[in-house]
Order: structure tokens, then sequence, then C-alpha cells
């Protein structure tokens, strides 16, 4: 397959499961008006008590370690570098949507504990279930 499908799909599993866990933490939380843009909005003010701001940090935290684990049958090994790619694009989008780089300390966090979130579930499970494409990999070098 094209690496371009891949990432597309990559992308696709990502925004499909950001908007999932969004929707149903802002169910449990009660928010009435459901914000389409959560998953681009960096302006959220950080605060325990800010309903928003949970919903779109549980949700980034539950779409990070998902998009890892379903990135699997997608890239196989190849996870690290999808994920790091999707992340990429998400923050490319990010300033895109919202027409300014983030600046607040908290979403870069975010990010940053969510790509790697991303990667250890994606190449744990990868090593589980891919042992013979890590095996080739490890006889080559």
């Amino acid at each position: 397959m094209n690496i371009h499908i891949h990432v597309l799909l990559c992308l696709l599993i990502f925004y499909t499961l950001f908007y999932m866990a969004s929707s149903v933490c802002a169910g449990f939380l009660r928010i009435e008006d459901f914000d389409w843009m959560i998953p681009f909005r960096h302006k959220i003010i950080p605060s325990l008590s800010n309903s928003e701001y949970l919903v779109q940090v549980i949700s980034a935290g539950i779409t990070f370690f998902l998009s890892g684990l379903l990135f699997v049958p997608v890239v196989g090994s190849m996870v690290w570098d999808f994920s790091a790619t999707v992340t990429l694009l998400h923050f490319l989008v990010c300033c895109a949507v919202t027409q300014e780089v983030p600046d607040t300390w908290q979403w870069w966090l975010q990010i940053g504990c969510g790509l790697l979130l991303m990667i250890l579930s994606g190449q744990t499970l990868a090593y589980f279930t891919c042992r013979s494409s890590f095996q080739r990999h490890t006889t080559t070098i």
C-alpha cells in the first residue's frame, strides 16, 4: 500500500477516535453545547474545574492511547513513525484551523505525553503481534 494511504488511514483513525472520545466525555460531564472544534482548540483555560478543558484532556489521552493500538493493523511495526507523522500533522491542522501557534505549555505537554503514549502502546502491541517483523529487522542489521 502507498505511504500516503497509510497516513490518511491513520489520520482518519485519530480524528474518529478523538470525536468519539470527546463526545462520550462531554456526555459524562454533562456539557450541553458540544464544540466540534475541540480537537483543535488550544486556548481553553487549563483548570480542573473547567469541564471543557477536562473533556479535551481526557479525550486526547484516550485518543492517543487507542490510536497507537489501532495503527498496528494498518502500519505494522512502524507505529512510531506514523505516530510522529500524525502528531505533526495534527499540530499543523491546529495551527491552520486556529490561525495561530499554540502557546500554552499545558497543550505542548499534552501533545508530547500523548505522542509518547501513542508510541508506547502501539509499539508494545506491535512487538507482540508482529514478532516476525521485529526478528527480521534485527537479523538484517
